[in-house]
């Protein structure tokens, strides 16, 4: 189910070159809200595909709770690298978009 959610909002994983070309069809990217005079703060731009952020989004909440790698890895970013935990699991979707493109372009499954 979580796979055909994800080509019908994505379409063919092998056209991205990279994992980041995913994020920012979801609006999953990081700019800079600033204006002349003051410096703001870096958070995701939400300008993509709403669908396609969600499901992401769920697909790594599922994964952290379930696969034993994702917690670990949600677990250093918030004890070791001191991330919130919406951080991490952002920072986790960037991975999971990475391995989905890599894996569609090597043909694996």
């Amino acid at each position: 189910m979580t796979l055909a959610t994800l080509y019908s909002e994505a379409g063919d994983l092998r056209q991205f070159q990279h994992g980041s070309q995913l994020l920012r069809l979801a609006g999953l990217h990081l700019s800079e809200n600033s204006s002349g005079l003051r410096k703001g703060e870096v958070t995701i731009t939400k300008r993509g595909r709403s669908g396609l952020r969600r499901i992401l989004y769920l697909t790594v909440l599922h994964l952290v709770a379930a696969n034993p790698e994702f917690k670990a890895l949600h677990e250093h970013n918030k004890h070791v690298k001191k991330m919130k935990g919406m951080q991490s699991l952002m920072k986790l979707c960037g991975k999971l978009a990475r391995i989905l493109v890599a894996l569609a372009k090597d043909n694996q499954t």
